[in-house]
Parts: C-alpha cells; sequence; structure tokens
C-alpha cells in the first residue's frame, strides 16, 4: 500500500480516483452478447453458458428437487446462520415500510402517495470464486417485504450443471421460488428481455464483475431499470491513536479479497498507527488463501496522513466509499460529518463484516463515488410511489384560478381550458 503523507488539498482529487480501465472492447463485446440474447432467447443463453460457464444445460431452471437436494447439502451451522442473518435482514426492512398519510394542501385539495411494489424483479447473484449466497438475503428479503409478485433469481452453475447449493438455500429461506442456472452478461440479457424460459422483468438487482455491471448499464438505457450504478468494491478506514492495528488491518483485507480490482482506503492522523496497520496486514495478508487476490488490491490502495479527524471526514466525503469505518473513540461525533458514503460503521467493533452478512442492513451498496448521488439497496429500491389527488368544488375555487393564470403563462391554453371549464361551471 502507498503511504501518502500530509497531502494538499489540491491532491485529493487524484488521491480518491478509482483505478481506470480500457472498457471500450467490453462494451462491445457485452452489447454483441446481449444483441444475441434478445433476437435468439435461450438458445444463445445456453449457448453463452457452454461457452463462458463450460456448462451444457438442457433446462435453464432450478428444479424443486435440486432445491431439496441442496438444503441436505448444506451444514446445518450455515443453515442457523441464514436464518439468523435473514432476520435480521427482515426487522431492519419491515421497519422501512411506507405509512401514507392524506394532506390538505389547500381547501377542498387532498393529496397522498401509495407505496406500490414493483411486479417483477431480478436478481443477480455471483457465483464464481466467491458465490455470494449472502447476496440472496439482502436482495430477495426486502423484495419479498415489498410485496413483489415475481421474483427472479439468476446465478451461474458449476461444470456439472449445478448452482452452489448456499445459494439455493439462501433463496429457499428467503421465498425466492423462480431459479435460473444462467451466469455473466447473459442472465442480465435474459432477465432484461426475457425469454422462452426466462420472464422478462422490471428492474434488476445485484453485483458482478466489469461485464455484468456493463450489461446492467446497457440494458438501463432502454429496457429495464437498475438497482445502481456500481463497479469493484471498496472500503475506506478512518483511524487514530485509539485505533486497534490489528483490527483495522483486517477490515483492509477483508474487502481486499473481493477482486483485484477493488481498492481500500486508510485515512489516519496517527503515523505509528499507520505503521503499525502495514505491518498488521503483511503479517494477515500470508494467513490469506486469497492471497494473491488482496496483493493485487493493495497495489491500487492507499494509506493517507492526515492533520486532524476534521480533515480525514473532509477527505472521506471526498472519496465518498461504499463502506466507511469509523475506527475511532469519537465515532459519534464523526458521524455527524459523514456526508457522502454508502454504509458507516461505528467504532472498533463495528467491522464491515457485520454489514455484508449479518447485523440488517443491505450490503448492496454505491460504489465508485456513486455514493455522493445514490444510496444502498433498501425496501423503496422494490417500490413506486404513486401520487393520488382528489379536488372538490371548493378546490376548484382554491387553486383554479392559480393554475389557469400559469398554464396560460406557458402557453399551455388546453391546461388553462381544463381547470377554465370547471371554474365557469362552478360559477354559474
Amino acid at each position: 500500500m502507498n503511504i501518502i503523507k500530509y497531502p494538499l488539498r489540491s491532491e485529493w482529487a487524484s488521491i480518491v480516483e478509482r483505478p481506470h480501465l480500457d472498457v471500450s472492447q467490453l462494451n462491445a463485446t457485452v452489447a454483441n452478447i446481449l444483441e444475441d440474447i434478445k433476437a435468439h432467447g435461450d438458445e444463445a443463453v445456453k449457448r453463452f453458458e457452454e461457452q463462458f460457464d463450460h456448462v451444457s444445460l438442457d433446462d435453464l431452471s432450478v428444479s424443486k428437487y435440486e432445491v431439496d437436494e441442496a438444503m441436505t447439502l448444506v451444514s446445518d451451522e450455515l443453515k442457523t446462520s441464514l436464518e439468523l442473518a435473514h432476520q435480521n435482514i427482515l426487522k431492519f426492512h419491515d421497519a422501512q415500510i411506507f405509512e401514507p398519510r392524506k394532506i390538505e394542501t389547500a381547501k377542498g385539495v387532498t393529496c397522498w402517495q401509495k407505496s406500490v411494489a414493483i411486479q417483477k424483479v431480478g436478481l443477480y447473484i455471483p457465483g464464481g470464486t466467491a458465490p455470494l449466497f449472502s447476496t440472496v438475503l439482502m436482495l430477495a428479503t426486502p423484495a419479498k417485504i415489498a410485496g413483489c409478485k415475481e421474483i427472479v433469481l439468476c446465478t451461474p452453475p458449476n461444470k456439472d450443471g449445478k448452482v452452489n447449493p448456499a445459494i439455493l438455500a439462501a433463496a429457499r429461506i428467503a421465498g425466492v421460488s423462480q431459479v435460473y442456472k444462467i451466469g455473466g452478461v447473459q442472465a442480465i440479457g435474459a432477465m432484461a428481455y426475457g425469454t422462452e424460459s426466462v420472464p422478462k422483468v422490471y428492474k434488476i438487482f445485484g453485483p458482478g464483475n466489469q461485464y455484468v455491471m456493463a450489461a446492467k448499464q446497457q440494458v438501463s438505457l432502454h429496457d429495464v431499470a437498475i438497482d445502481m450504478p456500481a463497479g469493484p468494491s471498496e472500503v475506506c478506514v478512518v483511524a487514530d491513536e485509539t485505533s486497534t492495528p490489528e483490527f483495522v488491518a483486517a477490515d483492509l483485507l477483508s474487502q481486499a479479497e473481493h477482486g483485484i480490482d477493488s481498492q481500500v482506503i486508510l485515512i489516519s492522523t496517527s503515523e505509528d498507527i499507520i505503521n503499525k496497520v502495514k505491518e498488521e496486514v503483511l503479517v494477515q495478508l500470508t494467513r490469506l488463501p486469497r492471497r494473491e487476490i488482496a496483493e493485487k488490491t493493495l497495489d491500487n490502495s492507499k494509506m493517507i496522513l492526515v492533520h486532524d479527524t476534521e480533515e480525514a471526514m473532509d477527505l472521506s466525503n471526498a472519496y465518498a466509499p461504499e463502506h466507511l469505518i469509523l475506527a475511532t473513540n469519537d465515532y459519534e461525533s464523526l458521524a455527524e460529518l459523514v456526508i457522502n458514503a454508502g454504509s458507516v460503521f461505528l467504532g472498533h467493533w463495528a467491522c464491515e463484516s457485520a454489514g455484508d452478512y449479518a447485523s440488517g442492513t443491505n450490503h448492496t451498496l454505491p460504489t465508485h463515488q456513486y455514493a455522493m448521488a445514490y444510496n444502498g439497496v433498501n425496501l423503496d429500491s422494490y417500490c413506486r410511489k404513486i401520487t393520488f389527488q382528489n379536488l372538490s368544488e371548493e378546490g376548484i375555487r382554491s387553486i383554479g384560478p392559480a393554475v389557469v393564470c400559469m398554464a396560460e403563462n406557458e402557453h399551455l391554453e388546453a391546461h388553462a381550458n381544463a381547470m377554465r371549464l370547471r371554474l365557469k361551471q362552478i360559477n354559474d
């Protein structure tokens, strides 16, 4: 990791910049795959499954028998852990249910909102080097609470045509009934356009590699909504002299092992802590099964020494991290200074792993500075707010003249006339 000491604010823009890759060829490849799936449906999906996941499939759907079998292959300990996590995610998102109320904005004018679930949603669950069964719980649980009628889940199979048992167990626990053995760009295309086997959905959720992210962004232009733009995972840790170096190092590495294009940042007011964390990172790195991935991530990562915690928080807000850990004793006061972050972890005990799995908050979060404008997945992500209004004769009298005046001044005579006719009938 690169150590940067007391950088000038004029240097922050380059410090917070994420690694960039040339994606022009990637986007062209993704576009070709999507067009093929749009034109040829299941046949194209199966062809790409053979090409990319190296498996020949007769049936794209996961059968009830396969889910039953998966439940016997998952250990009781993991099933208990999944149930615990599911209950906490359920509690947190259930508390977000919208309570509508009617507002009289003027005499005789009543307005209100109604929250309506998106009928068909698609969930993409990566299943490659790290099968993210936890993401099944994160995405399917709020979809069920919201009342989505169809929840379609796509995840890549192995070379034997089997889906990771833990993914299927999580799907059953979270209440997902439609699971398909499709990975990568072809999964996004199948859900965006619909095929003979896979229903078209109205919104797609879930993380993935650069190809999956490019596919989501491309289909979102014309065909389907997506949860958010996103990129490689990242964490920022703010530390001071009270921080525990072993904890901080572990938190940095827990994010570094996601993928070689991930990024981790340490911002500290203590040079001693930075040095100790750097040493501890090297010690813990040797024990990681995904050491090679983490090492490459650390090449893109930085440790930054700043003058005080106010400067630390300013730099963190400029970075706008997906995950922010305030590993200090004064985390409550620092939390008040957070402006841009996906999810925040407060104090020495709140490791990012807790939010990734079982605290209850959602781990599907904006990356790549999108936290400046986007929030993570929540219950509202699966709903639309439809507005209603009712006007009585008194309401027409209250706002009618203003409506006519404004419409006339915008040169929209038909708008003005619609209200003018009502005013005339009331006054006659």
